[in-house]
This record gives C-alpha cells, structure tokens and sequence, in this order.
C-alpha cells in the first residue's frame, strides 16, 4: 500500500506546485488518513520539497479504524502537550525556505491561522480548499472492498435485529443493540450515530433515539451503518411493527420505494448529480409531498459518512466510475410517521452491470 500513498501523494503536489505554492499542510483527519495511511487523532501532514513529514502528538499505535502510517513517511513526534502540531509546521515550513505554503482553510480556525503567521512570519499561507477532498471522490477496488465488508457488517446486524422481539423496547435500546451487533460482527464502530424512530417519529433522517416504546401498528425506521478500516457505509430500512400495514401505510412506502429505486437506476458515469437527485425527488413531489424534504437525496460517503457528491437540486458536477454514493429518499408525515429507505451503492458503467448495490437487506415492507 506504500505506493498508493506515494501516488495520492504525488498527484496533490502536482496540484498545489501548479497553484504557485512549494508546500502544503492537510490537517483534516480525513484526509490526512488518506494521504498517509493511518494517522492518531490530532495528527497533520506536511508535504514539502523534500521530504513528508506526519506531526503528531504520540506514536501511531496502528488500529484499524485509524490505520498504519506509510513507512515512506518521516514521522515527527511532538512532546506531550508540547505545542500545536498545525503551528509546529508552520515553523518547519518556514525553516525550510519554501516561501509559501498551501493549507485547509475550512479546516483551520483564525487562532490557528493567526499562530502559524506568528511562528513563521516569511511564509505566506495560502489556500489548499478542497483539493484532497476531490481526490478522494473516485475509490480504488481495496476502499471499495472495506465499504463493502462495512455494508456486510451492517447488513449482519440489521437482519438480527429483525429476527428479535421488537414490541414493547424503547428506540434507545434498539439503537444501542445494533451497534453492538456491529462490533460483534467485525466493526471498529459505528460510521455515525445510529437512528431509530418508531411510530410518528418514523421517516425523520436524523432522528434522535427517545424512550419511546415500540408498539404494534408502528412505522419502524431504521438507519445505520458500520465503520471497518476507516470506511463507512449507510443503509435505511422502514418496516411496520405486528400486524398488516394500513393502506397509508402501503402507498407512502411505494411511493418512497418507487423514487429510491428511479435515484438508484439514475446512477450511471456521467450522469450529472442533479439528476440523480431529480429523479428520486421528481416523484415525491408529483405526490405533493416537495414540503418537508431533505435538501439532498445522497451523498458520497468513505472515509466520512457525508462526502462529495452532494446529489441536490444544485449539485455541480456529474458523476464518475467507482464513486460510492447514498440514495436515500424520505417522507415524513408530521404527527403520523413516515419512510426512509437508504442503500450505499458504487457507480459502474452498464458493461460492469450498473450500480453495484452493497447493502443488501430486503427493501420489502415487511411486518415485523
């Protein structure tokens, strides 16, 4: 894996030494993972002209939800609480004669910023934006391979929780049992904080678990998703709770199953991410129900549950080979309940057969 990191690597330094600028310093974690390979928390990275530096506060102790620092690195340990990784950089950079530096701005506070030019008063600071961040949007088949355990993971869990008794137990305590299948099966995590809504809480994307009893006649939602190596994947599931589902029950779930699979069949290279996004919403609102939607139906996800793409009304960009991605329409009807049906997919061209679908739990409306 050395080498994947070197190349990551080198096509930024292409990037930032075009923009004018002879060094550049990653301190989103996210990033800083992918560009190094693994990372403790609080660690940054500096590019330079000569050779990479990993700053960090203790010793990389190579777990698998952070990973193993590339061995090409040269590591830099900073005494304990001993200073700010980001501003021990700054002072290297300016050490090093390199003139200018490229750095996350929307990483980085104004305290932080302010320090850097205090340490290195030569060195002009400028902005690397979001040029990791596009990097990170095409995976290679071994992060597509981890999002895929993730997604058998979280597909484990989910489909235990069904086999249970379900009448009667709090929101809460079904949350916390599926992240503790998620472990038990494989995970490092949880890839976010899991949400279960029963009754009129259903169909809410980030609902918060309550006390709230499970009773018969309950819209369940469901959504989760494992984090395995760092990667983290979604699925999102509606079920009704022991007996027949109501007729609103029915047409509200084939409706929000209708504009899921129209957003997943959508996902082809070059597609633009708008119109992912339209086709799923296109049918929601024909039924009336454009109030109350969420400002987006997907997303990227890998190493963070919310990447780019945005899949939005006005999303810029279309869509490229290998890019996994949420398509996870909702609707949430106040006081009653609602649907969600969430799945992690990859792109693929139709001559690989289209989407690759990765989380695989049945989309049935199953009565539980």
């Amino acid at each position: 894996m050395s080498e994947v990191y070197a190349v990551r690597r080198g096509l930024l330094r292409d990037r930032f030494a075009a923009a004018g600028h002879a060094a550049a310093l990653v301190s989103r974690p996210a990033n800083v993972r992918y560009l190094a390979g693994g990372a403790p928390p609080g660690a940054v990275l500096l590019l330079g002209p000569g050779e990479d530096v990993l700053l960090c506060g203790r010793a990389p102790a190579g777990e698998p939800a952070r990973g193993r620092p590339d061995e090409q690195l040269k590591l830099h340990l900073l005494p304990e609480n001993d200073g700010d990784p980001v501003v021990v950089a700054a002072g290297l950079a300016g050490g090093m004669d390199t003139g200018s530096l490229a750095v996350e701005e929307h990483d980085l506070t104004v305290a932080r910023h302010r320090a850097m030019s205090a340490v290195a008063p030569r060195l002009r600071l400028g902005d690397l934006g979001s040029t990791v961040e596009q990097l990170r949007l095409v995976k290679d088949e071994e992060e597509i391979a981890c999002l895929r355990i993730a997604a058998e993971i979280t597909d484990q869990a989910l489909g235990e929780l069904l086999e249970s008794i379900l009448v009667g137990r709090t929101e809460r305590h079904l949350a916390l049992e599926l992240e503790r299948r998620l472990v038990d099966h494989g995970a490092d995590g949880p890839a976010f904080a899991t949400s279960v809504g029963t009754g009129h809480h259903s169909g809410l994307g980030r609902h918060r678990p309550t006390d709230r009893r499970v009773e018969e006649g309950d819209f369940l939602s469901v959504r989760l998703g494992a984090n395995y190596h760092g990667y983290r994947c979604e699925i999102g599931r509606t079920f009704v709770i022991g007996t027949s589902p109501a007729d609103w029950q029915i047409e509200l779930y084939d409706l929000v199953f209708a504009a899921q699979r129209a957003g997943r069949e959508a996902l082809v290279p070059g597609a633009a991410y708008r119109d992912v996004d339209r086709a799923a919403r296109h049918l929601l609102d024909s039924a009336g129900h454009s109030e109350g939607l969420p400002p987006s139906t997907g997303h990227g996800v890998g190493l963070e549950i919310d990447e780019d793409p945005q899949l939005a009304p006005e999303a810029m960009g279309k869509l490229d080979a290998c890019v996994p991605v949420t398509v996870e329409p909702g609707v949430h009807l106040p006081g009653r309940g609602g649907v969600r049906i969430d799945d992690t997919l990859v792109v693929r061209p139709e001559a690989d057969g289209g989407p690759e679908l990765l989380t695989i739990t049945t989309k049935e409306l199953l009565a539980l």
